[in-house]
């Protein structure tokens, strides 16, 4: 007798951080399951009910939302909403009747992987930071598997439950940054010169994210500042994001340095790693476990704008490791100039630190996360 094709549901969202992890581990899935059904469950108003549709999958969104840390009117209304994702989440368990379900964090998967496993479903959370999201740690005693993004989760979840597997990256990017090591040379004379740089100089790589941050934004203003570039021996490709683009932008061309390069969101990001010769970046989990793959010298500058300052643990979980170079977000503008110097005039030691770098990089992860849900799935 045939076995009846997996059913797993997946939920979570709100960032891209918890939305890139969902997709590539249902890719994985499907890769090793081709005829498994896979839904998703996200929030309402938030990225994931866009983004999931886009990649191919179905989605239904529940009306959670967070509860604000100050005191709001908005709170009055959170324990509403709450109920009514719970039985909404139990309606779609019902239809659905999956094999398993996979939670990556954000609002949306608190009431689903509640109702999965009071109805006795098997349950499975990837934890993409090395500190756990307020949704993940309460669901920590409930669920049968922790896919883990970072090591030192034992505090908050069972330490049998833990597997170390590392952050699921989408298919094609793997596959882009896998290719673009093949022929090193040949892709930084293309890609220097899709972004209008100089072959001859080195590039430091900015990036605050897809919106951007304003502390790495204003950090590249000052190296600006304190005279060309040219003097300084580097070129900079500027991601200073999209909220800012236009601003940054008209400064860019009045100040007319050749050595810059400013975008609002770059959406080549194989073609400037190619580029980079170091990286400078927030450290949010998804970006490390994309560093790791490139494995070129990088400047973690952790947000603090984050819940529980998650981002510096990301941070330590390599750079304790020596594959990167950590920079508090307040010494930024005025450091980081002096960190790139010190990693241009010192090439074994970045050497060593692309070495352990690419040590971290897990570039399995989405098919070892992918099999934990399958045989999950299976028991």
């Amino acid at each position: 007798m045939e076995k009846a094709p997996l059913r797993i549901l997946i939920s979570g969202g709100g960032t891209g951080g918890h939305i890139h992890p969902a997709i590539a581990i249902a890719e994985g899935i499907q890769a090793q399951q081709p005829d498994a059904q896979i839904e998703f469950v996200g929030a309402l108003g938030r990225m994931e009910m866009d983004r999931i549709p886009a990649a191919g999958y179905t989605i239904t969104g529940l009306p959670i939302t967070g509860i604000d840390r100050k005191l709001s009117r908005r709170n009055l209304g959170f324990p509403l909403r709450l109920i009514r994702s719970l039985i909404l989440a139990r309606r779609i368990i019902r239809r659905f009747q999956p094999d398993v379900a996979v939670g990556v964090g954000g609002f949306a998967s608190g009431p689903l992987l509640w109702m999965a496993s009071k109805a006795g479903i098997p349950t499975l959370i990837q934890e993409q930071n090395g500190f756990p999201g307020i949704t993940n740690r309460l669901l920590a005693k409930r669920v049968q598997k922790v896919c883990a993004g970072f090591p030192g989760l034992e505090q908050w979840f069972p330490a049998d439950k833990i597997a170390e597997t590392g952050n699921p990256l989408r298919r094609s990017i793997v596959e882009r940054l896998e290719l673009s090591q093949n022929d090193p040379s040949h892709n930084v004379t293309s890609a220097r010169a899709h972004f209008g740089l100089r072959e001859d100089k080195p590039v430091l790589l900015v990036l605050g994210g897809s919106l951007g941050a304003a502390s790495m934004n204003a950090a590249v203003r000052h190296l600006l500042s304190t005279g060309p570039l040219a003097k300084k021996g580097f070129q900079v490709l500027w991601q200073c994001g999209g909220r800012y683009e236009k601003e940054h932008t008209a400064w860019a061309d009045a100040h007319g340095d050749p050595f810059l390069v400013v975008r609002g969101f770059i959406d080549r990001m194989d073609l400037a790693y190619d580029a980079a010769s170091i990286i400078a970046s927030r450290a949010g989990a998804m970006s490390i476990a994309e560093l790791a793959l490139v494995g070129k010298p990088s400047i973690l500058v952790p947000s603090p704008h984050v819940a529980e300052d998650h981002q510096t643990k990301n941070a330590r979980s390599v750079v304790d490791r020596q594959g990167a170079i950590m920079l508090s977000d307040d010494r930024v503008v005025r450091d980081l100039g002096q960190e790139v110097r010190h990693l241009l005039n010192d090439a074994e030691g970045c050497a060593k630190m692309s070495r352990a770098l690419r040590a971290a990089a897990r570039p399995e992860a989405a098919a070892t996360v992918a099999q934990a849900v399958i045989e999950l799935a299976r028991t």
